[in-house]
């Protein structure tokens, strides 16, 4: 599909146009069912309770459990619902890209694009970190220095070529990826009930230890989001208008699970060191509830969450830039397919080597860099849901949240308080590399338009759009 087959931001998407938003299929293409992109959605927005040590390390056993309990409610579901709607209603890849666009024209579509794919390409770095941060228990050497950036440089070119190899594979790899990683929690919570005193989840915290909200909000934040990245696959999925919130729902259960379970069981069975709950804990709580077995097989299942949580990441980083190729926010060239695996394979290496490019930094900085772009980003994107209602109130919507704009209006309202809370409490470093990353984001924009007038890149000119328009 070239950029001109895209319908234009300002034709609504009416019952006979729907086709014209998903991509042609082609010869050698796999469709992603049900199962294989339920799990895809788990690991975009969890691969388990890896990595959130640290809510209960920053405010106590009691708002950690709250926090995992609460959260997906004023903060997943609005997201998921908000993907359920706008990913079945524009099927194509490209997902949010593609959204701003429709609604506020394709300067809003090419800042939407940038700002989730640089959070998305920050978090990408912070899997191989997340990895290092349980390996190097087994095996210190790979702690600091020259083994370890020689640890991240092959861990990420290794995931980086699974992905190569076709988003089926991705797929079905994810869903034995989940279970196997999951299985390890759900032993520690078994091993736990013998040993559970209630009366330790309602701690909040030992005396002494002040409470880091930030670190707190910004382990949710991390642990809980990106529930619409998904939607970038949507061109690659069977059936999306039917499979997509059947997906989202399903996962939705499976993430929340995967958190609250392993905290209970491991808050209500330990004395608390509050110090101690930092990346990796798990695995030395795993020793002392159960065994040195389980403590290693956790650590396994580090590795083999990282791997889902990266091929997932990765997967929907390029097939956002095959979406942004195809509507003309990037040159032609960065949609291209590999002839063997049918996969965008420019797509998949630039998100590789900008994930290299930042893995230096620690996982609490990747963190937080990767929030306050996704924030301004789904600030953007719950816009352009509100908006495109109004805008667009006769396009066919195979899934519609059952609410009036009022009822909208209130639902986006309160994750967007959450996000500019987080956007508020970043440090100063943040907020120079985000606004840096913007002024750069803007300047490709326009960039890009002009390139498009000089015909740079395998642009066409409006003269010869317009002609493959009318043929």
């Amino acid at each position: 599909m070239t950029a001109s087959q895209i319908p234009s931001s300002s034709q609504p998407l009416l019952e006979n146009e729907e086709q014209l938003n998903t991509p042609t299929p082609t010869k050698n293409s796999k469709k992603l069912a049900l199962i294989p992109l339920i799990f895809i959605i788990f690991f975009e927005v969890s691969g388990g309770p890896y990595g959130a040590e640290a809510a209960t390390g920053a405010a106590g056993p009691l708002l950690a459990i709250l926090g995992f309990l609460i959260f997906p409610f004023i903060w997943s579901v609005p997201e998921a619902l908000v993907t359920a709607e706008l990913a079945t209603t524009f099927p194509g890849n490209g997902g949010f890209v593609i959204w701003a666009d429709k609604a506020f024209g394709p300067f809003w579509g090419s800042l939407m694009g940038s700002w989730k794919l640089l959070s998305a390409v920050c978090n990408l770095a912070s899997y191989p970190v997340l990895c290092l941060d349980y390996i190097k228990l087994i095996f210190p050497i790979v702690d600091s220095g020259l083994p370890r950036y020689i640890a991240i440089f092959f861990i990420t070119m290794f995931l980086s070529f699974l992905n190569y190899l076709g988003l089926s594979i991705v797929g079905y790899t994810a869903v034995v990826l989940g279970v196997l990683s999951l299985c390890p929690f759900w032993l520690i919570t078994l091993f736990s009930i013998p040993k559970i005193d209630p009366s330790r989840w309602l701690s909040l915290g030992q005396k002494g230890v002040k409470k880091d909200w930030n670190l707190f909000f910004n382990t949710l934040f991390w642990n809980l989001n990106f529930w619409d990245n998904a939607s970038t696959l949507a061109g690659e999925v069977e059936q999306p208008q039917k499979t997509f919130p059947k997906a989202l729902f399903s996962a939705g259960i499976v993430t929340c699970f995967s958190y609250v379970l392993p905290l209970l069981g491991t808050t209500g069975a330990v004395p608390l060191e509050q110090g101690k709950w930092t990346d990796g804990y798990f695995a030395n709580l795993a020793a002392m509830i159960a065994g040195n077995w389980l403590k290693y097989w956790m650590e396994v299942g580090i590795v083999l969450s990282v791997i889902g949580l990266y091929e997932a990441q990765l997967s929907s980083c390029a097939y956002q830039i095959l979406g942004m190729a195809e509507m003309g926010l990037l040159p032609r060239v960065f949609g291209v397919r590999s002839e063997w695996f049918n996969t965008p394979w420019i797509g998949i290496l630039v998100p590789t080597l900008v994930a290299l490019a930042v893995s230096y930094l620690t996982f609490t900085d990747i963190v937080s860099s990767v929030n306050f772009l996704y924030s301004l980003g789904m600030l953007l994107e719950f816009a352009s849901f509100l908006w495109l209602r109004r805008k667009m109130p006769d396009a066919r919507r195979p899934y519609r949240v059952p609410l009036s704009m009022p009822g909208l209006v209130a639902m986006c309202f309160v994750p967007s308080c959450f996000l500019v809370y987080v956007m508020v409490v970043a440090h100063r470093t943040v907020y120079i590399v985000s606004a840096l990353l913007t002024v750069f984001a803007i300047a490709w924009y326009f960039f890009m338009e002009f390139c498009k007038t000089k015909m740079w890149f395998g642009f066409e000119s409006v003269d010869q759009v317009k002609v493959d328009e009318n043929f």
